[in-house]
């Protein structure tokens, strides 16, 4: 018997390279519901154990197969703030559908796809504004932490006022993935249903400096930071001071704020020739896929081999339909400029791999005879970042080793105030910022009532 999953349809690579339109087309009803009833329903489904925010997975998997999408929807609601954005951008082939029962001999069920389907296709869901507990909760950052916090929070009757540096609530959701992996329209659409719940966003307030902590702390019961993690890091080579070099966050915003236009009067980054992109993550072939639509020849520079990307495996595997080179095994040493400081081509070397350390991780050594020149135009840093701690300048907030917000049972040093995401554990995924912003609303509904 056949018992593939059922993969819908997506844009023809040729033609999607040519615009920022979705990628993934999403399930039809048809194909919806016969991956639907290829779930066993297990009694102990290991695929809810593999959810960070506990979504019953069989439950609304159930209704779908009874054509039930405001079921389905309800079951989702319970545990996810998000569905139209985690059934899109969260790796579900390493959390719920690699836990599949099914996914050990054969293909795993389409979690995500699915939950994507329901979002997408359940229509209009008007939620009730809760009464009123009489309790107010200011949240800092408006990224998948902080509105997942405030989500639960405005349930639970508290009045909670979101507070977001940019002129558009979001944070990563808004600016930092490309519009070809997540709409904004879809963004938005789950914005106003935190605002139908009652919750206040405030857009362009600096807290830190607009606005201070300790203002926070006397006028609210508590306080939330999910602040995320905004600083790109950088490799210290020579050169990258150079006109030309970018860090990709500034790559994503630029696209992502100012439009993805084609003709040059409008393209927010500059129209070159040549354009390579340092690392190997999700945010790197965010990027070089948003250069690539551009029209730019558009590269990706790995340290270590294919196996080791870190992104996943869809991602990289667009990546390749649409015609992104990948250098591997190669680590740029310098950026070379011209007379006026402009990026001309970067000084490169080859890297063997070593054999895997006790993390099970293989290292990587360089090749010195191998030193030579690429040419290009512009390169683009995506090695990772940092928190920026702006919010919590000049209070007495604990901080490790690392820069991170300490914080036990999501509950920082400071009286009354919280902390979760990004700025907790450094950069990860939206699915586990929102399970912090999902544990530390817990803690605050627990502690204030």
């Amino acid at each position: 018997m056949n018992d593939e999953k059922v993969r819908g349809k997506i844009q023809d690579a040729k033609t999607r390279v040519k615009n920022f339109d979705e990628v993934e087309l999403g399930y039809t009803k048809k194909e919806a519901m016969a991956e639907a009833s290829r779930c066993l329903h297990c009694v102990n489904p290991r695929c809810v154990q593999g959810c960070p925010v506990g979504i019953m997975i069989p439950e609304f998997i159930k209704c779908i197969k009874e054509d039930n999408l405001e079921g389905a929807y309800e079951v989702i609601a319970k545990s996810s703030s998000l569905p139209a954005i985690c059934g899109r951008v969260c790796p579900q082939e390493k959390q719920c559908e690699a836990m599949c029962i099914k996914g050990f001999k054969g293909d795993a069920i389409s979690i995500g796809s699915l939950e994507r389907y329901v979002a997408d296709n359940v229509g209009e869901i008007k939620l009730k504004k809760p009464k009123s507990n009489g309790k107010k909760v200011a949240i800092v950052g408006s990224g998948p932490s902080g509105l997942s916090c405030a989500y639960d929070l405005a349930k639970a009757g508290f009045s909670v006022t979101i507070f977001e540096i940019l002129h558009k609530p979001g944070g990563v959701l808004t600016y930092g993935i490309p519009e070809f992996r997540l709409p904004k329209a879809i963004v938005q659409k789950q914005i106003d249903s935190l605002r139908e719940l009652g919750v206040e966003i405030i857009c362009d307030v600096l807290v830190g400096n607009t606005i201070s902590l300790d203002d926070l702390q006397k006028e609210y019961d508590a306080v939330f930071l999910g602040t995320g993690a905004g600083l790109p890091k950088f490799m210290g080579i020579p050169g990258e001071d150079a006109n030309g070099v970018f860090s990709a966050n500034e790559v994503l915003t630029r696209i992502n704020l100012m439009g993805s236009f084609k003709d040059d009067s409008k393209t927010p980054i500059k129209k070159v020739k040549k354009a390579y992109v340092i690392g190997g993550g999700n945010v790197a072939m965010d990027a070089v896929r948003s250069l690539k639509r551009l029209g730019i020849d558009a590269h990706i520079m790995y340290r270590r081999s294919e196996e080791e990307l870190p992104a996943r495996l869809m991602e990289v595997g667009h990546a390749k339909e649409e015609g992104i080179v990948f250098d591997l095994l190669t680590n740029p040493k310098e950026i070379l400029v011209d007379e006026n400081n402009n990026v001309v081509g970067m000084n490169v070397v080859n890297m063997n791999l070593t054999e895997p350390g006790e993390d099970g991780r293989r290292g990587v050594v360089e090749d010195e005879s191998s030193l030579h020149k690429v040419d290009c135009d512009m390169v683009v840093m995506a090695l990772g970042t940092s928190p920026n701690h702006s919010a919590v300048k000049n209070s007495k907030i604990e901080l490790s080793d690392k820069g991170l917000i300490v914080v036990e049972n999501s509950k920082t040093s400071l009286k009354n105030v919280y902390a979760g995401g990004d700025a907790v554990t450094g950069a990860a995924t939206v699915i586990l910022a929102m399970e912090a912003g999902k544990k530390a609303a817990q803690e605050i509904i627990e502690k204030i009532k």
